[in-house]
């Protein structure tokens, strides 16, 4: 089997080198390649225009046209994957990503050259879902606010949820926006505190052994305490009416995509006092923070790291030609994206 992999300033061709060789056989070929900038600063701009769906503009890095020319497997995490590739390499069957976005490939003309698409929405799952449980304590204990006010010397006992009570979790209701991979470790490391725990997902029926509860959105939002956003959408789903609808003096949690929030809407339930708090990892003009975000003494903000782990980096290559190899030894291959079409299509055939 011959591999090509592109690593990048996050997953290193390093990593992909360690974490892909391993579990190669020895007549097996690997090929490791580099996209990007080098700095993780630098990249910002490219991560940024890659998840806008700018994957064209950017173009792939040099020497992955003629490296795939007889590969049987590509391994990426951000390099982009665009149509013209599939012409270079008559040979690849998969393309496993590293990450759980898929902007960076052309899924649909790798479906119609036949080409399996698998991407890895947990590689960082746990990672982020320990940062939102972070975020709910730092924000609802005033863990951040206290912090800065003795560096300040300010011994300072009066914070914005100080009227209303300060709570413990024990005592609330978390809504779980999203019940994919992160969503369900927040729902498990919630559950040991001992609060009830909503669930609202369009896409599932059941959620199993969970300590959960399953409901519409709307039930959700009345309900929480807390909404934690854990969602996959190309719109916003925090809009004036969803905020609307959230229980008085709640909490607002976004570590997944700036865009779920509307900015206007949220602007407006924290001005008129809907919004006991909120904690933000994600914005939409990132590095720079929109003026109001830091208006607001109660709410806490951090810089768009609730997945970077060196765990989360390190492991995903792993993972993703371990996933491949138990695939052509006849096993399961999770997080097959396009697994419906290609079927479709060979049948047609």
């Amino acid at each position: 089997m011959n591999v090509v992999c592109v690593g990048d300033a996050y997953i290193t061709p390093e990593m992909m080198e360690s974490g892909v060789r391993a579990a190669l056989q020895k007549n097996d070929s690997l090929t490791v390649l580099f996209f990007g900038e080098k700095d993780r600063r630098d990249m910002r701009d490219t991560v940024k225009a890659i998840e806008a769906g700018k994957r064209e503009e950017i173009g792939m890095p040099a020497g992955l046209k003629e490296a795939v020319g007889d590969a049987d497997l590509l391994i990426v995490h951000l390099c982009p994957v665009n149509r013209d590739l599939f012409d270079c390499a008559p040979n690849l069957k998969a393309i496993m990503s590293c990450r759980g976005g898929l902007e960076n490939i052309d899924i649909d003309a790798a479906t119609e050259a036949g080409v399996i698409v698998s991407n890895n929405p947990a590689h960082n799952a746990n990672g982020v879902a320990e940062f939102t449980i972070g975020l709910i304590l730092s924000e609802t204990r005033n863990i951040s606010r206290s912090n800065m006010a003795l560096k300040r010397g300010e011994w300072r006992k009066i914070y914005p949820n100080t009227a209303t009570t300060i709570r413990e979790l024990t005592d609330m209701t978390v809504g779980i926006v999203g019940f994919g991979s992160i969503g369900r470790l927040v729902a498990r490391k919630l559950s040991v505190f001992g609060c009830r725990i909503l669930v609202s997902d369009p896409f599932l029926t059941s959620t199993g052994d969970f300590p959960v509860t399953l409901v519409p959105m709307d039930q959700l939002l009345a309900e929480s305490d807390i909404v934690t956003l854990h969602a996959r959408s190309d719109h916003a789903i925090m809009t004036d009416r969803e905020f609307g609808l959230m229980k008085d003096h709640s909490y607002l949690i976004n570590a997944a995509r700036s865009y779920l929030v509307d900015p206007a809407a949220f602007q407006k339930a924290m001005d008129s006092g809907k919004l006991l708090g909120a904690a933000f990892d994600v914005f939409e003009t990132e590095p720079t923070i929109p003026e109001f975000y830091l208006r607001y003494d109660n709410v806490t903000l951090t810089n768009h790291q609730a997945g970077d782990t060196i765990n989360s980096f390190r492991d995903a290559p792993v993972a993703a030609i371990r996933n491949y190899l138990d695939y052509l030894s006849g096993g399961p291959l999770p997080f097959w994206v396009n697994k419906s079409k290609l079927m479709c299509q060979r049948t047609n055939n």
